[in-house]
């Protein structure tokens, strides 16, 4: 499957809004608030830091259909800036395409190119085993997990991880 990934626009949402709503309502893998309103969530998504680096992108396959979202940003302000961070949403009927992985690649490409040191994801449920799969293949690593910390829809209480990976030696 061919896709593209480019830089979000306002309109856009209207395309990631349902895919969003599906996954944070499943309550399985991401800590947004299932309650979140719709103009909640465009805020949260669409503007993810007040950094000048922050960045939204969208993958589309070769008729612009919107398969999958990702935001990117520094990971904490002042002395943690040089560390990067994201967040990837790609629509269930997308899944299994490359889809993650594309977007995954353009943040790292981005990352790097922004001049960020390293990137570090601060919440990966650790059963989403496609997604940790998905960021080891990468390069990542998990350097800890915080146990409990994740209210599973289905499993009850589980640990969140926290993956790295250097972009500079």
């Amino acid at each position: 499957m061919s896709v593209e990934i480019r830089t979000a626009t306002a309109a856009d949402w209207p395309s990631i809004w349902p895919f969003f709503h599906d996954i944070v309502t499943a309550r399985e893998t991401y800590t947004y608030d299932p309650e979140l309103t719709e103009e909640q969530a465009r805020a949260i998504w669409m503007t993810p830091s007040s950094s000048p680096l922050s960045r939204v992108t969208v993958a589309v396959d070769a008729d612009g259909t919107v398969l999958g979202s990702a935001n990117m940003y520094p990971n904490k302000p002042g002395p943690g800036a040089h560390v990067a961070s994201a967040s990837f949403m790609v629509d269930g009927a997308a899944r299994g395409r490359g889809v993650g992985r594309a977007l995954g690649e353009d943040m790292i490409a981005w990352a790097g190119q922004a001049g960020f040191r390293s990137i570090q994801f601060n919440a990966v449920v650790e059963t989403n085993e496609s997604a940790v799969h998905l960021w080891q293949s990468l390069g990542f690593r998990i350097i800890g997990t915080v146990p409990e910390t994740f209210d599973h829809a289905k499993l009850g209480y589980v640990g969140l991880h926290v993956m790295y990976r250097p972009l500079q030696s």
